[in-house]
C-alpha cells in the first residue's frame, strides 16, 4: 500500500512495483486526476488506485476495508508512507502558522495514522513499513523549518516503531533521500497563494528586518530550487525496493547525492562546524 501516488516519487514508485509484479494498492489525492488515469492506463490490472486524502479518517477507513477484502488472511506485505508537502521554504520566522500546521498535518499525523490503520495487516505477514522522511528530517536546513521538523518527527516515529513492532516480525524503516526532482514542489498558483499568506502576515518590524530585497529573492530561490534536484529517482527507488525485499534491511537509507555527507558531519562533528558547513 503506498500513499502519494499522484506525482513524483510515488507515481514512479507504484510503477515500478508493478513492473516488477507486486500487488500494489496506489492511495492518490485524487482519484479522477491525471496522475490516477496514468497508472491506469500504463500499468497492469493487479494495481489497484484507492482515493487516499491521508488526512481523512474516513478515506482511510475505506481503503483499509477494500485492501482487506482483497488480501483476506495473506495481510499486507508492505505500507509505504510516501505521500508529503513541502510548504513554501522561507526563514522559520518568517512562515505562518498555517505553514507548520499543514506540514505536521500530512507529512506527520497523516502518516501515523496510515501506519496505525493498516498495521493489523502487516501484523499477519511480518510485513514492512517505509516511511519517506527527507534529508531535512535529519539534518537542520535552512528555510525548511516546518517541513524538516516534520519529517524529523516522521524520522523519530520510525525509529519507534522499529523497535517496538519487532516483537511481531515487523520490519521500519525510514528513507532521506537527498534533493530530487518529485513533484512535491506545486505549482505556480499554490506558490502565489502561500507567498501571499506568508507576505500579508509579516509583521512591520519583522519584514523591516528582513529587507525588501531578501523576501523578494526567497521567490527566485524557489525557481531554482528544481535545478538543485536529480531527475532520476532510481535511488530512491532502489532504497524503497530493498527496505521491502532485504531479508535485513537497514533502519536508514539516504539516497542520492549528499544526503549522507551532511548527516555525517552533522552527528560527529562539533555543531558550530555543522552550521559553518
Amino acid at each position: 500500500m503506498l500513499s502519494g501516488s499522484d506525482t513524483g516519487i510515488g507515481h514512479a514508485l507504484a510503477k515500478y512495483l508493478d513492473s516488477l509484479g507486486f500487488v500494489v494498492f496506489a492511495g492518490v489525492l485524487n482519484k479522477d486526476g491525471p496522475g490516477a488515469e496514468e497508472l491506469r492506463r500504463s500499468c497492469s490490472q493487479r494495481l489497484c488506485v484507492l482515493q487516499l486524502d491521508i488526512t481523512s479518517t474516513t478515506q482511510l477507513q475505506e481503503a483499509f476495508l477494500t485492501v482487506s477484502e482483497k488480501v483476506q488472511n495473506a495481510g499486507l506485505w508492505g505500507v509505504v508512507n510516501n505521500a508529503g508537502v513541502l510548504g513554501f521554504p522561507a526563514d522559520g520566522e518568517l512562515l505562518p502558522m498555517s505553514t507548520y500546521r499543514h506540514c505536521m498535518e500530512v507529512n506527520f499525523f497523516g502518516a501515523v495514522e496510515v501506519s496505525k490503520t493498516f498495521l493489523p495487516l502487516l501484523r499477519k505477514s511480518q510485513g514492512r513499513l517505509v516511511n519517506m522522511s527527507s534529508m531535512a528530517g535529519g539534518v537542520p536546513l535552512p528555510r525548511y523549518a516546518a517541513y524538516g521538523a516534520s519529517k524529523a518527527a516522521l524520522s523519530m516515529f520510525s525509529g519507534v516503531m522499529r523497535q517496538e513492532l519487532s516483537q511481531w516480525g515487523i520490519k521500519v524503516t525510514a528513507i532521506h533521500p537527498s534533493g530530487f526532482r518529485t513533484g512535491i514542489e506545486g505549482t505556480a498558483e499554490q506558490w502565489d497563494k502561500q507567498e501571499k499568506e506568508l507576505m500579508e502576515n509579516l509583521p512591520a518590524d519583522t519584514r523591516q528586518a528582513y529587507g525588501e530585497e531578501y523576501l523578494l529573492g526567497l521567490r527566485n530561490y524557489l525557481l531554482h530550487l528544481p535545478s538543485l534536484c536529480a531527475p532520476d529517482l532510481s535511488p530512491v527507488l532502489g532504497s524503497v525496493l530493498h527496505a521491502l525485499l532485504a531479508r535485513s534491511p537497514q533502519g536508514l537509507y539516504t539516497p542520492g547525492r549528499g544526503a549522507y555527507i551532511p548527516l555525517c558531519i552533522f552527528c560527529c562533528f562539533p555543531l558550530w562546524f555543522y552550521d559553518f558547513f
